[in-house]
């Protein structure tokens, strides 16, 4: 599974993309777990899911519950906003 990181994220984490492998289809929040246990830029960048935006594909998702597979792409970013 491809994992791309933007923005904010992207400069906690430092760096731009994951690639990880699932075994079987899981939820996002799962994966956002996983990833948190890589170490504690993670740990920053996923502390408060209400200022993460994620894309399953390239499609905006609306719950972290949206069940993903090791063919998928993962795109997490902050809230867009306009100005």
């Amino acid at each position: 599974m491809k994992i791309l990181y933007f923005a904010k994220i992207k400069e906690i984490i430092g760096k731009n993309e994951d690639s990880i492998n699932i075994d079987e289809q899981t939820t996002v929040e799962d994966i956002i777990e996983k990833l948190k246990l890589i170490d504690e830029s993670y740990k920053l960048a996923f502390k408060d899911l209400k200022n993460v935006k994620c894309s399953v594909n390239c499609n905006y998702i609306n719950s972290f519950q949206t069940k993903v597979s090791n063919n998928d792409e993962l795109a997490f970013f902050p809230p867009v906003t306009g100005g």
